[in-house]
């Protein structure tokens, strides 16, 4: 089975917001021309504060900027085997390994690409 998920940390090691930026332009870029890829899950991270970070807001607000690229978006803490959206992704997609599926994980975004 082809990979359908590519995974970027933007977090890791702390980027200004423009690096941030085109690192996900990069990401949907490469999933869009890519033949079996389909799904990008950003690593953002959730914050030291407890109310999330700067970068997972960064990731998210252009996530909805450029949502008409996308099939959906998915916030971590939503991405489980019982959300109806994530079951429709993993029924079109197939059922892929992700460790972050059952985790209900803030940190992550997961972008259906188009």
């Amino acid at each position: 089975m082809s990979p359908v998920l590519l995974t970027i940390d933007v977090a890791h090691p702390r980027r200004r917001p423009e690096e941030v930026e085109r690192a996900l332009l990069d990401a949907w870029e490469t999933v869009r021309n890519s033949p079996a890829l389909r799904i990008v899950k950003i690593i953002h991270g959730y914050g030291s504060g407890g109310k999330g970070g700067a970068t997972r807001e960064l990731v998210r607000n252009w996530a909805f900027r450029h949502r008409g690229r996308f099939r959906g978006i998915f916030q971590g803490e939503s991405y489980t085997l019982h959300d109806s959206a994530t079951q429709e992704l993993r029924r079109e997609i197939g059922q892929y390994p992700d460790t972050d599926l059952t985790m209900a994980n803030p940190g992550i975004t997961i972008i259906w690409v188009k």
